[in-house]
């Protein structure tokens, strides 16, 4: 019987550590994101918006999520808009919080992006009376 060795213990836990650490970027972001993901949206998932005034827009989402989100108010044409793009800012492709995310509003000029401060999904009652708003 051999003894066992600091190596013989050590190899499985190193061997552990760089399978995680071969995970691809997409693999940790949605593993971090699990937690949390009846706050978060994937931005590629949003098929409607509405501006309800200047401060706050609604996002639909895959699933009939919808997400209030407050913007910065410095989007004069968001009231406008037939179309606006969202895009994470946190160099993944969640929105989870406010300051990790922007809308691109169409503008005469080009686009308009709009910071997002904060990030709400509603839940269905709330969601329901936003719609008829």
């Amino acid at each position: 019987m051999q003894p066992i060795t600091a190596f013989a213990l050590a190899a499985p836990a190193a061997l552990a550590m760089l399978a995680g650490a071969c995970m691809t970027a997409g693999q940790r972001e949605a593993q971090g994101h699990r937690a949390t993901a009846g706050q978060c949206f994937r931005a590629s998932e949003v098929h409607n918006f509405r501006a309800l005034d200047r401060d706050t827009v609604l996002v639909f989402a895959g699933g009939g999520r919808v997400y209030e989100l407050e913007i910065s108010g410095t989007c004069p044409q968001i009231d406008w808009a037939s179309s606006v793009g969202i895009r994470s800012t946190s160099g993944g492709s969640w929105v989870c919080s406010g300051l990790n995310a922007e809308l691109l509003v169409p503008s005469p000029l080009g686009f308009d992006r709009c910071p997002v401060l904060g990030v709400r999904q509603l839940n269905p009652e709330d969601a329901h009376v936003a719609r008829g708003r």
